[in-house]
């Protein structure tokens, strides 16, 4: 027990870890405020959690800021992509829930639609951290995610129950958790898919 709360036990380096995730969740939030630098911001959040994970040593503001201006430009067009397809997909759905069972169309039309929400969550799970870890072109980035994202998809799916349960513990339990919100989540993310990402590099190599 002794040795679990050693100041370079894991306990203690695991609160730390959370420390830093906070703090990095507080400069995801201000960075989109822009709105338009809500990819950069989130590029900027999975590069230095991945850094964190690997237990890499640095400053982490440092590491954000450098990763936000380094990526700013693609990681602000796969934001845009991204938002503007989400956009398309809730107005989809707002239309077919309104044509509710009015059209014999409507199953084939709702089944496509839950496909491509689907792989829409399975790419905004994926396409930041591996822009964040991979230098890529923005359509390999999106092709790379959903390929992915469905070979691992136990951990898709573990990656995006995080997601849910801090949503549902801010909005239903306690809302002052939102100083954990998108940073703890991509922080618990990127330990999840460290193991992958090492994968993806020796197929690299």
């Amino acid at each position: 027990m002794r040795n679990l709360l050693n100041y370079d036990g894991p306990v203690l380096r695991f609160i730390t870890k959370i420390v830093q995730s906070v703090w990095l969740n507080i400069l995801w939030m201000v960075c989109c405020i822009p709105i338009i630098t809500i990819g950069a911001s989130t590029t900027a959040l999975c590069y230095t959690c991945q850094k964190i994970a690997r237990d890499e040593d640095g400053y982490i503001t440092k590491a954000f800021f450098h990763a936000f201006r380094e990526q700013f430009g693609k990681s602000t067009a796969i934001g845009v992509i991204m938002t503007v397809a989400g956009l398309a997909l809730s107005v989809d759905g707002y239309i077919l829930y309104h044509l509710c069972f009015t059209a014999p169309i409507w199953a084939f039309l709702s089944a496509v639609l839950i496909v491509a929400v689907i792989a829409y969550i399975i790419v905004a799970l994926w396409i930041f951290p591996l822009h964040a870890h991979f230098d890529n072109t923005i359509p390999a980035l999106f092709k790379n995610s959903i390929m992915i994202g469905m070979r691992f998809i136990v951990c898709t799916v573990v990656m995006f129950c995080v997601i849910l349960a801090m949503g549902a513990l801010i909005y239903y339990i306690c809302t002052p958790c939102i100083v954990f919100g998108m940073g703890t989540c991509a922080l618990l993310n990127a330990m999840i898919m460290k193991n992958i990402l090492i994968q993806c590099e020796q197929a690299q190599a």
